[in-house]
């Protein structure tokens, strides 16, 4: 499955008549440039659920940085790696389903 069909089922596989009202996925851009994707955790599998923190800074242009802080998975990354944000949380929430790992 490609990583935005795999997001849209999250978002969907969430919906429950009350949280989409509450809560959600947000993607914006930055002025750096770069992307920006907001995913509250309330409410879902992931809530309350341990991230480190991870930082990549390949270039200017090519970075990652996303945390989970008050049930908010924050990702921020260069204009070409919003795909990669999406995969990092994607990985962690298939770890974080099936184990009580974390990730480290």
């Amino acid at each position: 499955m490609n990583i935005l069909k795999w997001l849209e089922t999250w978002y969907t596989d969430n919906c429950d008549g009350d949280w989409q009202h509450c809560y959600g996925i947000k993607i914006t851009t930055l002025d750096n440039p770069g992307w920006a994707i907001d995913l509250r955790l309330e409410g879902t599998l992931l809530e309350d659920i341990n991230f480190k923190t991870l930082k990549v800074d390949r270039s200017e242009l090519d970075w990652v940085y996303c945390n989970v802080s008050d049930n908010l998975f924050r990702g921020r990354s260069g204009s070409n790696n919003l795909e990669e944000l999406i995969v990092i949380f994607q990985k962690w929430s298939a770890l974080s389903e099936t184990t009580d790992e974390v990730l480290k």
